[in-house]
This record gives structure tokens, sequence and C-alpha cells, in this order.
């Protein structure tokens, strides 16, 4: 890997790092597989970003190797993931304060993502973080009219699961 390479790679995960932070507590229950999972996908990213060639924004090639590596790493059932030490490097960045008490209100709204499926729960993901449905459809490789009618569908699930009663 060419060493001009890695400083244009810092500058960009650390300015989507809670892109990767979201996905990881969103497919994670727990700080230390959190932590795994998110030093996994920094992994997997630092592997593929000489093949970035830029065609899209940083930030959904990021979310869909990201993505890609938590559904591929939890498809599995494992618990814990096997890091590969990455030699000759330290940090890639300086971890932000992530504040798992500052998400208590959204507790509800985790658990019942949680119980989506994995595509489900990457578009939800996306939706909430506003991205529109052109963005979504491709990152996913799925249709724009295919991920609107899967987002009308999880919403009304979303609904059922958040009250089953339905008052």
């Amino acid at each position: 890997m060419s060493e001009n390479l890695e400083p244009s790679f810092v500058k960009q995960l650390q300015e989507n790092q809670n892109i990767i932070h979201k996905i990881c507590r969103l497919y994670t229950a727990g700080e230390d597989a959190h932590k795994d999972l998110f030093q996994e996908i920094t992994i997997q990213l630092w592997k593929a970003f000489p093949k970035f060639r830029g065609d899209s924004k940083f930030s959904t090639w990021a979310y869909r190797v990201a993505l890609n590596t938590a559904i591929t790493l939890y498809r599995k059932n494992k618990r814990s993931i096997a890091t590969v030490e990455y030699e000759g490097r330290q940090h890639f960045t300086h971890d932000i304060e992530y504040n798992y008490e500052e998400e208590e209100q959204l507790k509800l709204m985790y658990e019942a993502v949680y119980q989506l499926n994995d595509i489900e729960k990457a578009l939800v993901f996306m939706y909430l973080e506003d991205k529109d449905y052109t963005e979504i459809s491709e990152t996913l490789g799925i249709s724009e009219v295919n991920a609107r009618v899967k987002m009308n569908r999880i919403k009304g699930k979303l609904k059922k699961i958040l009250n089953p009663l339905g008052v």
C-alpha cells in the first residue's frame, strides 16, 4: 500500500467514523462487540481503499463496505470477530468518544430495528441518515422503487413492533 494513500484515508475515515459507529451499534449488542466490529470495518476499508475510484462519495462507499462487513460477520452468527493485526500502524484515527448514555432514549427503537433482517436494518439506517433513495438504492444494489416499497413495509413492521396493541 502506498504511503501517500494513508493521509487521505485517515482524513476520510475521521470525517465518516460516526457512520461506522452507527452501523456497529445496529449490528452489535455491547461495547466490546461494537469495538471489534469497528476495528474490522476499519481494516476492510483500509484494504479496499486503493480500489476506491471516487465514482461515488467516500461516505457512500464506506456505507457499502461497512454494511457488507457487518452483514457478512453477523449473518454467520459470530459473537466474536477474529481480527487481523495490521503491522506497522498503531491507529488510523483517534477514536471520538461514543457515549452510550446519550443514546438511551433510542434504546426501544434500536431494539425494534434489531428484530429486522439485515437488509431491512441497512435500509432503516440509511433512511435515518437522511440518504435519498438514489443513494440507498446505489449502496444496497436495488432499484429506487424497490427501496421505497421496502421502506414503507419496514415502517409498518416497526409500528407493529413498537405498538403491538395498535393503540
